[in-house]
């Protein structure tokens, strides 16, 4: 596994919609091992493979509990995401981004999405998220759309570093 470089804005591969991946294999699992790391390492809780100069739709996600932090988090890795459906139930949400760094902005989202997609393997996946789980698919698929979360940001903000700590 290898630390990747973050691709910040204005780099023009966060604005250009990601190519589908068409091959599983080997150089794909290293591209998302890649991505894991770059992604805890960070920290973030989610990446997409733009966010590293890779213009394919590759998205990896790390969450845990909202109520129980004890709950160990749970690793997602989806190729080709799309939602398929989403709640018309939205609520505004602080959202930041390790490609637009320092700041943060409020941000109108779905409370539940389906997104469908496949494994590193090929193989068809469905996953229902809610929360702040749905909240982050919707920003890792923008990403892989060419759509940075300052684009449907209510309010952008530079916060002091105290208020960096709770988002």
């Amino acid at each position: 596994m290898t630390l990747r470089e973050l691709n910040a804005f204005p780099d023009q591969v966060l604005r250009q919609p990601a190519q589908p991946v068409k091959k599983f294999g080997e150089e794909l699992k290293t591209l998302v091992d890649d991505m894991i790391e770059t992604m805890r390492d960070a920290p973030g809780v989610g990446l997409a493979a733009p966010q590293i100069g890779i213009s394919k739709r590759v998205i990896v996600v790390e969450f845990g509990n909202e109520e129980d932090e004890s709950i160990p988090k749970q690793l997602y890795v989806v190729i080709n995401p799309e939602i398929v459906r989403k709640s018309e139930d939205q609520i505004v949400g602080i959202e930041g981004c390790l490609s637009v760094p320092g700041l943060v902005g409020e941000v109108d989202r779905s409370q539940i999405v389906t997104v469908s997609g496949q494994d590193v393997h090929g193989e068809k996946i469905k996953i229902r998220a809610q929360g702040w789980l749905a909240r982050i698919f919707q920003h890792e698929i923008d990403h892989i759309n060419g759509v940075l979360y300052t684009d449907r940001a209510q309010n952008i903000w530079q916060p002091d570093p105290e208020e960096m700590d709770s988002i």
